[in-house]
């Protein structure tokens, strides 16, 4: 199996590149915010649990969203993998999802990808993509700003362990979306 953890700051395209590589690959893409929209929505046991501390303006914390991914794992067969997509975000995560993909699927992490974008072009994409799609958080530079500033705090370290792993490479974010493909697809055959 193929499981990667993928990284993007918001712009960086990522969205669109877990989708192409879904194809490609046979992999199911497993978004942290899609679990969230799914338990909160439909009243889970962890959706209720995971609003109780949103109620009291507390972060969810970690053992939640584990829980949540097991149970999404569970859901998914058929694949030849996963993406990871806006998990781990701490290291804490990152060793849960050792665990979890060892002990339920004898399986590991293969590869963290994380996409680079100059923050400037960054800034020019999300503006242009609230202009388009009148999201608010696209819409002003300095709350973009903050949210790619916040992203790189909280992958850092995540980055670090994939790193201490040999596990993490770096692909270009910026240019043809079929060479980025490319690229990203070049680094996750060297680990197939």
């Amino acid at each position: 199996m193929i499981n990667i953890v993928l990284f993007g700051p918001p712009g960086s395209g990522k969205g669109t590149q877990a989708k192409f590589l879904e194809e490609k690959f046979n992999l199911k893409q497993l978004s942290t915010g899609d679990m969230f929209r799914f338990n909160l929505k439909n009243q889970t046991e962890l959706g209720k649990l995971a609003q109780s501390y949103m109620d009291q303006g507390h972060l969810v914390p970690d053992e939640v969203t584990t829980n949540m991914l097991r149970d999404e794992l569970k859901k998914h067969t058929g694949y030849s993998g996963f993406i990871f997509d806006g998990y781990p975000r701490t290291t804490t995560q990152a060793e849960s999802l050792d665990v979890i993909l060892k002990e339920d699927l004898g399986q590991e992490v293969k590869i963290c990808l994380s996409l680079k974008v100059d923050d400037e072009v960054l800034v020019g994409r999300l503006l242009e993509r609230g202009k388009e799609s009148g999201r608010a958080d696209d819409a002003n530079e300095e709350v973009i700003r903050e949210r790619i500033v916040e992203y790189y705090k909280k992958t850092d370290e995540v980055a670090e362990h994939y790193k201490a792993q040999g596990k993490y490479a770096e692909v270009n974010g910026v240019g043809e979306i079929a060479e980025i493909t490319a690229n990203l697809s070049a680094e996750i055959e060297k680990f197939v």
